[in-house]
């Protein structure tokens, strides 16, 4: 059963702009989704998962249960092998089978310390090592980690919140046309998803196809001793500790510039993404001009159009 169009969710462009990075830029390392529940974080990821899988085939998309012991996370000795076959077989964990894909995690924040801490390692590093008895493995397991979590249930520590490359906060929507549009095209989909899907088909071919354009293009992207200055002095006016922020400033800015087919970062792809990377990160960093602040910043071929990103292919 094919999921909701990913061009089809409404009113939530940034959590959709800051998974569209994530699938550019991988080493981004994730995106954590703060708000309530309710309001789609779930079927906007599984969206993303196949819209991908228009353009990678084999592109996974493996969700994380709350209650996942460790064995089924990093994989197991076979025991049934062991013992009748008397030889040595692993089970790979879900880890392993996010390669290359989504790793999505709901409720991210009941997540025992230990496996998150496990997840975030094997985010950075790009794969883990499974240790059982007299087993050594190394698994492969570059992903990206999505995370959604309502801060009222309980908050994540502060050394695991920095290590989500992104945040977004998904709010449920107050504008009584937005909350109509969201539920028409919700029974729209029900009623007929075949009809519904073919509805975004172009939009979805052309957004995957962007998306593909601007990975392979990602490189090719150039930035200036400006653009890392005016990085530098964006961490230290919001008092971000480390240097984190600052790398994963340049790279998301990279990436919303690869997205628009640009060769070059420029001062409003930063100030596009600049509420991704601080707002979890830095105290300074307070939310109530965002809204405003991005739009102000952004460029006329970044605009809403309609109900989605805007897709310009060149």
């Amino acid at each position: 059963m094919r999921s909701f169009p990913f061009t089809a969710i409404y009113a939530q462009e940034d959590f959709k702009l800051a998974l569209i990075l994530c699938m550019i830029d991988p080493g981004l390392g994730g995106v954590l989704a703060l708000g309530d529940k309710g309001t789609g974080k779930t079927t906007t990821v599984r969206g993303l998962s196949h819209l991908m899988q228009r353009t990678i085939s084999d592109f996974p998309f493996v969700n994380l249960p709350i209650g996942a012991t460790e064995d089924r996370v990093l994989g197991t000795v076979k025991l049934d092998i062991l013992i009748n076959e008397k030889r040595t077989e692993v089970q790979q964990g879900l880890l392993a089978a996010a390669h290359h894909g989504i790793l999505y995690i709901d409720e991210v924040n009941l997540l025992n310390d230990y496996l998150m801490d496990v997840l975030l390692d094997a985010a950075a590093s790009g794969g883990y090592h499974l240790e059982r008895d007299t087993v050594s493995k190394w698994f492969d397991s570059k992903f990206c980690l999505v995370g959604t979590m309502n801060p009222e249930e309980g908050e994540l520590r502060p050394q695991l919140l920095d290590r989500f490359g992104l945040s977004v906060t998904v709010k449920t929507p107050m504008d009584r046309i937005d909350r109509m549009e969201i539920v028409s095209r919700r029974l729209q989909f029900d009623n007929d998803s075949a009809t519904f899907l073919n509805k975004y088909e172009i939009q979805e071919q052309q957004l995957a196809q962007q998306i593909m354009y601007a990975r392979e293009h990602l490189k090719q992207v150039s930035y200036s001793d400006i653009i890392l200055a005016a990085i530098a002095d964006t961490c230290i006016q919001y008092q971000v500790e480390g240097l984190r922020a600052d790398i994963l400033l340049l790279k998301a800015a990279r990436a919303h510039a690869a997205f628009y087919s640009k060769k070059e970062v420029s001062r409003k792809d930063i100030h596009r993404v600049m509420p991704f990377v601080l707002s979890h990160r830095s105290k300074q960093y307070s939310s109530p001009q965002n809204s405003q602040q991005q739009r102000e910043n952004q460029s006329p071929r970044e605009e809403k159009e309609g109900d989605s990103i805007r897709i310009r292919m060149s």
